[in-house]
This record gives structure tokens, sequence and C-alpha cells, in this order.
């Protein structure tokens, strides 16, 4: 007799199908994706052991050890345009730096200070200027220029924190912003080396120091931004017309060759109207000839990038290749300004509170951040653009989304991770029983090797080799 299948009881049958069906692929699904991916790991291998090398894709395992995964990638952006590529944050090598210094308390012959003791963090840069520039944490934000690299937005909100934190935000080398001042508790305004770069007597008048900007840990002589890279306000602030590329110059406005050195410096301490002058320069191995120039020119400030400094869109040989690595740099300047009221800032490659102590331990009398508080102003707010963007996309000028930042939200994360670094900064003062930066020496360090004693001049923690009678 045969069956008669009513609509009804199709109906009936897919319902129960697909009531079945989750249950069956449930039973089904680990033995089938073990039994696939058997396979293919069974081919996979099989190819990777028995191929020739030249047919075989284990020929990346030594192309990548030898040569790294990012030069593989470097090389596949060059063979695609034939053009400049440019790095967005600096160099990824690690150079010598402050691991193998370590802080080294008296613990019976001197007491640490108790918890509730005051710590004077406060800082004066250019003490002999008419107007020296007093900040209350030795830790700076560094010069991020509006337009050639930051957005109004992300330039505001550093300003903004730096005004909560009672330091100094620095303009960097991009068009002058005329809100950045206004929101900033402290200024200082770059000369740099643009065509805008010599600056007006009002926009000096906004600062309370100027630095004049000749080169930094991943930049250093001439570039170009194209045109549709520095477009809308900053082209307008630049003075640049339209379809006109941004290209700096070998010094700042005024300066052809190093004889005008002594006039511009002369004009511009009239500018300046007793605010300090500081001197923005890359470490090299002419560290000391850059020095003595710069004394005797009379800049009150040295502010000084190890090669570890990044800059945004600069070639990778002058992040990798250019320079010397910051802890040299600073006992190097802090050795020849010994007996001068030159300030030393020192910048490039500090992320940590303890490394920003060891260098004021060294000498300098600040630290310059810039990768800190950059990534900090995209905090909490990269889920905005994530997972198809890095958060720099909310930061930078010519990002698309770089108006989703939230100005308040960015300028409370920045305060809010100077002031934990600053903090902890301070406990460690404590533990080494200084209340005051003036008081932290280079006695307060140990080096663990050879070679960081005998470039700071550090004790060595083992000591010098006993010889034998």
């Amino acid at each position: 007799m045969p069956i008669l299948i009513t609509d009804t009881l199709l109906l009936l049958l897919i319902l129960l199908l697909l009531v079945l069906m989750p249950a069956v692929l449930l039973v089904l699904a680990k033995p089938l994706f073990r039994y696939f991916m058997n396979r293919i790991s069974d081919d996979a291998l099989t190819k990777l052991f028995t191929e020739d090398y030249d047919q075989n894709l284990a020929e990346l395992f030594p192309s990548v050890k030898r040569l790294s995964l990012l030069n593989l990638i470097e090389m596949s952006l060059r063979a695609e345009t034939g053009k400049l590529i440019e790095r967005p944050s600096g160099s990824p090598k690690q150079f010598l730096g402050y691991d193998n210094l370590m802080f080294s308390p008296r613990q019976m012959t001197k007491f640490s200070l108790p918890e509730d003791a005051k710590i004077d963090m406060s800082v004066t840069l250019g003490p002999k200027a008419e107007k020296p520039l007093t900040i209350k944490i030795p830790l700076l934000i560094a010069g991020m220029a509006y337009g050639t690299a930051l957005s109004e937005e992300a330039k505001l909100a550093l300003a903004k924190a730096s005004k909560t934190l009672q330091t100094a935000t620095n303009s960097g080398e991009g068009p002058f912003l005329p809100e950045e001042p206004q929101a900033a508790g402290k200024f200082i305004l770059q000369i740099c080396r643009w065509p805008w770069g010599g600056r007006t007597d009002q926009q000096i008048a906004a600062a309370h120091m100027l630095e004049v900007q000749m080169g930094q840990g991943g930049s250093i002589g001439s570039t170009r931004t194209k045109a549709a890279d520095i477009a809308g306000r900053a082209r307008r602030l630049a003075g640049l017309a339209a379809g006109e590329p941004a290209i700096p110059l070998p010094a700042p406005p005024g300066i052809q060759r190093p004889e005008d050195w002594p006039i511009f410096m002369q004009r511009l301490r009239q500018r300046a109207n007793g605010i300090p002058i500081a001197l923005k320069i890359m470490a090299t191995e002419n560290l000391e000839e850059d020095l003595a120039l710069a004394v005797a020119l009379g800049f009150d400030a040295i502010a000084i990038d190890g090669a570890e400094g990044g800059s945004h869109a600069s070639i990778p040989t002058k992040q990798d290749d250019f320079g010397l690595p910051s802890l040299c740099a600073l006992v190097r300047a802090k050795r020849f300004l010994a007996n001068t009221p030159v300030s030393l800032i020192i910048s490039g490659g500090y992320f940590t509170p303890g490394q920003c102590l060891k260098a004021l331990a060294l000498g300098a009398d600040a630290v310059s951040l810039g990768t800190v508080p950059l990534f900090a102003l995209t905090h909490n707010q990269i889920t905005k653009i994530a997972p198809w963007e890095p958060p720099t996309a909310l930061v930078y000028y010519n990002s698309p989304a770089k108006t989703q930042l939230s100005v308040g939200q960015a300028a409370t994360s920045v305060a809010n991770v100077l002031t934990a670094m600053t903090a902890e900064m301070e406990e460690a003062m404590r533990a080494l029983g200084r209340s005051s930066l003036a008081e932290l020496q280079p006695d307060d360090l140990i080096a663990l090797d050879s070679i960081t004693a005998d470039i700071t001049g550090v004790k060595q923690a083992l000591g010098a080799k006993k010889s034998a009678d």
C-alpha cells in the first residue's frame, strides 16, 4: 500500500530534519574536522619534507630568519611602487639602552623616605634666560607636527593634557595651530626647517620657549610631503598654494649657510622677548662639535634625540642607520655641558618611568616623550576603528577616522599615563632617599656590564678583577 505524503506530513518531515540536523552535525563535526585537517596536514608535511628547496615553502624560513619579516615586507612595498617608503613611528631596532643600569639604594646607612614624603619633581629650563620655563614634572610632550603628522583633534588633546599636568607641549614642525597654545599650560614653539618655520612675532609671543629644530632621532635633511597629504586647514595655515608639496629646507628660514647663525640668533633673541631658546638636534658622532657652536651662540637649552626617536613618515634608512643611541648621547652631552648653565632635554626611546628616572639620574634636566602620549591618545577608543585600521588612524591628519577621536577622553588618557609615570618615579625616589630631582645623581646607579659602566662612568656591579699576586 503506497504511503501518501500530504503537505502536512511533508512539513512535519522538514521540521524534524531541521531539529535533528544540528545534532547530526554536532556528532559528525569533530570527526569530519579531524579528517580534513589530517589530510591537509599530511599533504603539507609531505611537501615540506620531500619537495626540493626551490619548490618548497620552507624556503621562506631561512629567508625570514636571515632578513626578518619586516625586511621582507618593506622589500615588497618598495617592489610595488619603486618609490620611497615611509615608516610611521620609528625604528624597530634595539639600541644600547638602560636595561643594564640598576638603581642601588642604601639600606642600613641611609633610610628610604616615608610614603607621605613630598618629592619635588619640578624643573626649570633655561635658568639664565630672562623668563625661564618652569614645569611641575620632568616629562615633556614631544614635538609632533600638526598637518604633516597629527590631526587638530590630537594636538588639542595633547595640549589639554599638558595643562592638566602643568608641563609643556611642543608644536613640532607643522603649521602653527592657533588653538594649541591657548589650550596648553606651557607651550614650546619650534622654529623649524620648513617654509613656514620662521614663525610670526604673534606666534612667538604665544610661546614659553622656542626650539630651533635642525634634526631629530628618526629624521634629518630634506624630504617631501605630497600635496594630497597636507590638505584643508593645515595647507591654509602653512601658506601653501593649491597642489604645492611641502618640502623642508636645510635650515630654518633666514639661514643659508653656517656663517648666518650669529645674526640669526641675534634676531631670534630679540623676537623671543626673554623666553629661553633651545636647539633640537639628532645625536651623532659630531655631537661635541654641534654643542660647542650651540653654547657659543647662546642657546639656553639643548634637546637631543637619540637614534631610538621616532618620526612620522621618514624613510627606514634614517630611522635605522643614523645617529647615536640616546644613552650615549646623554652621557656625552652632560659631560660637555657640565660647567655651563645650558639645560639638557633628552628624548628617543623612553617608554617607562624607570628609563626616564635613570636618564634624570645621569644628568638630564627633562625627558621628552612622543610614543607614550601618542598611543595614550587612543586608549579606550580603538574600538572605533578596530580591527581594520591601526590605532594611529584616529590621530593622523590625513586619516578619515581622525574626527572620531574624542578630544576630552584622549586628553584625560594622556594626563593619566604621565601622572602614573610621575607617581612611580616619585616612589622610586623615596626608596632611594631622594626628595628632589636635584639630589638624584649617577651614584644612585650601578652598571651590570663593563660596556655600560665605561659609557656612563657608573660603577660596575662586579667591580674590577683583582690581579693574582
